[in-house]
């Protein structure tokens, strides 16, 4: 157990209050694959942050660029434009192939924040659609139904929208009054909400990722992109954890559906804090709308600011200069990884299945794959995940302590991390066995 330090003068005990983790530890620095308590214990790190580590921590051309950034003289001047951010802005919409112009923020939430208000200028309308069990930053337009319990799902009809539930006080019911919130591949209820009310935007990951991963079903993303052609509603790919994890030009780019603007963080820097928005020219021209009306205002100091852009521009560099390679090695992991646990879970008389998408991954504790949030509600033994995960902690391996969070792998991870991190959960699984 690591040190017990003073956390009174933190509101929650942490700076982010999904850091919080029961039993609390203290960590300390990271390297590549791993991260190291304050007894200096090392874990094989999996959570990766909530998964922007694509290279690993501590990349050395990515701060290399950074120290070499310090070293010119690249500081924040807050007028005008730098050289660097013109290079990284056309670095991101050539890496990305549905990008036309982008807004650089400081973080996923803030992206998605101007991404709605760009959606309601071009559209004049104020409603939001979400998704059940996503998770779209801290916006208020976008907090609720995150994880709703099994209790709150069972009685929930396909076709049909949920009853709002906030997720964090102080939203007020103006806002709430907004938001509507469809099921994940559910065709025929986002079609209800689309065609009975004035939705700006139908706001989703692609892939569900903050659970774990839930896959789009065949024809579920064609159909969402239709759906919003059909009723003029902007289609947002919130991509924050999707974006370049799964390849260089998102998973819109997997799939072969192009949204009208999609929001980007998390592996865009390797762990510097950068969002972006983009899109469709046709919308991101609100930003310089010459109708001061219409105009939507994107701003922030630090928006941009020359190390974290340093840091990106050397993250796209690697990836679109070794794509084979590095998206190879992380496809190869990740398929050591799944065959891995196939091989272990299939011998045990407990129903488990393993998901994968490239380097994401994730063990549900039923037995088949998730269609929808209500589905992993329903059927997922989330106290079994939730001590499942403990227990690898204990054990050297790190995944977030929360049932059905993703496991990430990087690029710093090896084949023997991989055998360890498998040696390691056959042990926990023995010890722990059906209770």
């Amino acid at each position: 157990m690591t040190t017990q330090h003073n956390i009174d003068p933190i509101a929650g005990g942490v700076m982010s209050l999904n850091r919080a983790i029961d039993p609390m530890r203290t960590f300390t620095r990271a390297k590549g694959a791993y991260i190291f308590d304050d007894q200096d214990k090392r874990y094989i790190d999996y959570h990766a942050a909530f998964s922007p580590y694509l290279l690993g921590h501590g990349d050395e051309n990515v701060d290399d660029a950074v120290r070499n950034a310090i070293d010119r003289g690249a500081s924040l001047i807050g007028a005008g434009i730098t050289p660097w951010e013109s290079e990284v802005s056309e670095l991101i919409v050539d890496c990305v192939p549905g990008l036309e112009q982008i807004q650089l923020t400081n973080t996923g939430t803030e992206a998605v924040m101007y991404a709605l208000r760009l959606a309601r200028a071009a559209t004049g309308r104020d409603d939001v659609l979400i998704v059940q069990g996503g998770y779209n930053g801290g916006t208020d337009y976008v907090s609720f139904n995150l994880m709703d319990p099994k209790d709150v799902m069972q009685d929930h009809a396909p076709g049909t929208a949920y009853p709002l539930r906030p997720i964090t006080a102080g939203i007020p019911e103006v806002v709430q009054k907004t938001v509507r919130v469809v099921e994940f591949n559910d065709l025929s209820a986002a079609e209800m909400v689309l065609s009975n009310a004035d939705v700006a935007a139908f706001i989703l990951e692609p892939i569900l990722q903050n659970v774990g991963i839930i896959k789009p079903e065949p024809g579920y993303l064609q159909g969402v992109r239709k759906l919003c052609d059909r009723y003029g509603t902007v289609l947002i790919f919130d991509e924050v954890k999707t974006g370049f994890r799964h390849g260089l030009g998102g998973y819109q780019n997997v799939a072969g559906v192009t949204p009208d603007l999609s929001i980007f963080g998390k592996a865009v820097a390797n762990g510097y804090p950068m969002g972006v928005v983009g899109g469709k020219e046709s919308v991101m021209r609100y930003c310089a709308d010459s109708d001061v009306s219409r105009r939507v205002i994107v701003a922030g100091t630090y928006n941009g600011h020359p190390l974290v852009v340093a840091a990106a521009i050397a993250t796209l560099e690697k990836l679109r200069n070794r794509e084979a390679e590095i998206y190879g090695k992380l496809d190869a992991l990740g398929q050591q990884m799944e065959s891995g646990l196939e091989q272990i879970f299939h011998s045990r008389n407990y129903p488990t299945t393993v998901v994968r998408q490239g380097s994401a991954f994730v063990v549900y504790f039923m037995d088949h794959a998730p269609v929808s949030w209500r589905d992993i509600a329903i059927h997922n033994d989330a106290a079994y995940d939730v001590g499942y995960r403990k227990s690898l902690i204990e054990n050297g391996v790190f995944h977030f302590p929360v049932t059905t969070k993703q496991g990430s792998i990087s690029f710093a991870h090896s084949e023997a991390d991989i055998d360890e991190t498998l040696v390691i959960t056959e042990r926990v699984l023995n010890r722990i066995g059906n209770s």
